[in-house]
């Protein structure tokens, strides 16, 4: 057990889940985030007595002995987690142009279900699986073997060096199955050009081996974790922006200051923060300048527009699938992207809550948005926009509620009442630059460059969070691993989480 003390900065799911370990390996864990409420995408908010999650819809691998569940375990929310399972034979509903494809769990069901659209692809249907469960691998590797992979975690294999888009247009030349391969791609902001097949494998192949949805919002995973952390001696403020790593003597951090002149000193310092924002506030002579120019030139993923709608009392059924709606056949959005063309397809789903399980009191649409609509409210705070940014937002939710209306006829009058947020909250709240959905765009043409280690030259200064490894809870879970494995040993993490089981 160490008495060693870190302070980590930021208390989205990435620093939360370092905040266990560490605490629950003697270190004296102090929790710093700016906001009033922890989470990161992990925040909830109410309104009208309706309870929607900002950044967590659904994710996968939560069976019995699948790497979710598995790790989840160890950080003891398995057996606290209110879940709901999503539709078996269709958890996800894929609309291309009007004409409609379920996803079914499971691999086999996955391949029967599609088979049934495509009778005469069913090898190139099978070969896709196959490459899905050949990614996994590289999970379940990391998961349960007693050494760290080298020194770049989890994504050191061909298939982050390799092309999504292309590797699923090599399987078939019908476009219409392609595109129906491709439909989960805005989780995670699919760009053709760019997206690894590592980060559309490991995403789809979680979310075919098993799809949940957080009954009641995911509040209840940092609600746990936080509870957790404090029991074990740790100290979480809220409220408290970090305005300054400050480095000593030997150019190591010596103290995080804060925007009320607040010092705290520590032993080590992890940054649950976008790496370029780590490095603008880091002074270290030990961050080399050509770091900070290949940090500093790393894209960020698109932002998101995001509808959240008040039904009336018992006038909309409680769908337990997720909705993909493409107004044209090319599903791969960031690609096509038009302001003037907007919205040109969206995510939709209904949240589950203990309340009912035939009404839906809620649903959440959700669809791009470019941070450039919105730059010139950029200066202006929460609550504080202007009316003019009321009118903007307004008026997209008229257009967006008009689009769901073309699938759902008679949505409009079921509304009670409807909030919206913009890349600008999406910023404000989360801390991500210009609202970024995914943190850093990944780029399977240069992997080493956006590829980040959980590593710094700073000796005491590690990063963690949705850049690190992948996005998504599953990918900052395995994230967390890879940073506390800096400081406890990956070999010691991996066996603690074994013997959990």
């Amino acid at each position: 057990m160490s008495n060693k003390t870190v302070v980590i900065v930021g208390a989205g799911l990435g620093g939360l889940l370092c905040g266990y370990i560490l605490s629950k390996e003697g270190y004296k864990v102090t929790i710093v985030e700016k906001n009033n409420q922890l989470g990161g995408c992990l925040q909830t908010f109410v309104r009208n007595n309706c309870l929607f999650d900002t950044g967590m819809h659904y994710f996968g691998s939560m069976g019995e002995g699948e790497p979710l569940n598995y790790l989840f375990k160890y950080f003891g929310l398995t057996q606290k987690l209110k879940l709901k399972r999503l539709d078996i034979n269709s958890f996800d509903v894929i609309d291309i142009a009007g004409k409609k494809y379920n996803y079914a769990q499971g691999f086999d069901n996955f391949i029967e279900t599609l088979t049934e659209y495509f009778p005469d692809e069913r090898t190139a249907i099978t070969n896709y699986i196959n490459k899905l469960k050949d990614i996994g691998e590289y999970l379940n590797v990391l998961l349960h073997q007693e050494h760290k992979p080298l020194t770049s975690g989890i994504l050191v294999n061909e298939h982050f060096n390799e092309n999504a888009h292309n590797f699923i247009c090599s399987l078939t030349n019908n476009y219409e199955l392609q595109n129906v391969l491709a439909g989960l791609n805005s989780l995670y902001a699919g760009n053709p050009k760019y997206s690894p097949l590592y980060l559309h494998g490991i995403i789809n192949f979680s979310l075919i081996q098993s799809s949940w949805r957080m009954v009641d919002g995911g509040s209840q995973i940092s609600n746990i974790l936080s509870e957790e952390i404090k029991e074990n001696g740790g100290t979480i403020l809220t409220k408290s922006e970090v305005v300054e790593f400050v480095s000593g003597s030997n150019q190591n951090i010596l103290h995080i200051k804060l925007a009320n002149n607040e010092k705290i000193y520590s032993d080590y310092f992890i940054s649950n923060i976008n790496p370029q924002k780590t490095l603008e506030l880091t002074n270290s002579n030990l961050i080399r300048a050509v770091y900070k120019k290949r940090i500093n030139s790393l894209e960020q993923t698109f932002s998101m527009f995001s509808l959240y709608i008040v039904f009336k009392e018992n006038t909309f059924k409680y769908m337990n699938y997720n909705y993909y709606r493409n107004n044209n056949k090319n599903v791969w959005g960031t690609e096509i992207y038009s302001p003037e063309a907007w919205p040109d397809g969206y995510m939709l789903y209904t949240p589950a809550t203990a309340k009912s399980t035939e009404y839906a009191e809620s649903m959440t649409v959700i669809t791009y948005m470019k941070f450039d609509e919105v730059k010139k409210w950029e200066h202006t705070k929460v609550e504080h926009r202007g009316e003019d940014y009321k009118t903007f937002k307004k008026q997209k939710a008229k257009k967006l509620i008009l689009e769901v209306e073309k699938v759902f006829p008679g949505i409009s009058n079921k509304i009670k009442a409807y909030y919206t947020s913009t890349p600008l909250t999406n910023r404000d709240y989360t801390g991500t630059i210009n609202g970024s959905a995914y943190g850093i765009m990944k780029d399977c043409n240069n992997s080493l460059k956006t590829y980040i280690l959980p590593k710094t030259k700073i000796p005491n200064l590690l990063l963690t969070g949705q850049n690190i490894n992948l996005h998504g809870i599953l990918g900052v879970t395995v994230s967390s691993l890879l940073t506390c494995g800096e400081l406890v040993g990956f070999d010691y993490l991996i066996q603690k989480i074994k013997d959990a089981q």
